[in-house]
């Protein structure tokens, strides 16, 4: 936790399609800093900015030195107009994306990032410009995975009664990285980030559940493609 001024403050708005939202920004917070960071030690460190100006190119390339990057892009696609969020491609993305091993997007904010709207042929075009692994998730038609030339399809797992799909997409990246990192598979980190995902997707506010919880909803639940 760094200090700042401020935090961000997001107002979401649903409507009857859980997959789409309206967003609008109310507050912003400081910048973090590489000096902020330079203590902090660890063999991945995941970004999940916000919002564009979050995170300098510099904190990316001094993380990458000291060991492997995995980068949320969405954040780094807002630009606030006022209190509207827009949408905005990375100026930085072609000098910054080889320091990034595990790249998180959706579908459209692949588009905005390499202005295609096949999947297959953005995330190829992603791993060209140097991402290791590029994560696509496609809220509930679940997410597809690119790593060394191969593209692993990865169900959705929906919990019985759904409640509220923020954060879905970070808990997935939690549940997604803690497994790489254990040493899981690409299919085995997807399908327990899936089915994390899923569960949180059930909850009002943070998940908070097990992994125990997490493997008995992979094993039990049946899931949607």
């Amino acid at each position: 936790i760094m200090p700042s001024a401020h935090t961000v403050y997001f107002e979401n708005s649903y409507g009857d399609n859980p997959d789409e939202r309206v967003q609008r920004v109310l507050q912003k917070a400081d910048s973090f800093t590489v000096a902020q960071l330079q203590y902090v030690n660890a063999k991945l460190f995941h970004l999940g900015a916000l919002l564009a100006d979050d995170i300098a190119g510099n904190v990316i390339q001094d993380l990458a030195a000291r060991g492997m990057v995995s980068l949320d892009v969405q954040g780094l696609l807002r630009k606030v107009e006022g209190t509207n969020v827009v949408p905005v491609d990375w100026p930085e993305k072609a000098r910054l994306l080889p320091y990034i091993y595990t790249l998180k997007t959706n579908e459209h904010e692949l588009a905005v990032l390499t202005g295609q709207d096949d999947i297959h042929t953005g995330a190829k075009i992603l791993a060209d410009m140097g991402v290791k692994e590029v994560v696509i998730t496609l809220g509930s038609e679940g997410s597809v995975i690119y790593a060394d030339g191969v593209f692993h399809i990865i169900a959705a797992y929906k919990p019985a009664v759904f409640k509220d799909a923020t954060g879905c997409g970070d808990t997935y990246m939690a549940g997604y990285l803690y497994q790489r990192v254990k040493g899981a598979s690409i299919p085995e980190a997807g399908r327990f980030a899936s089915a994390t995902a899923g569960l949180k997707a059930g909850i009002s506010g943070p998940f908070n559940g097990t992994e125990e919880e997490v493997d008995h909803f992979v094993q039990h639940k049946n899931h949607h493609s």
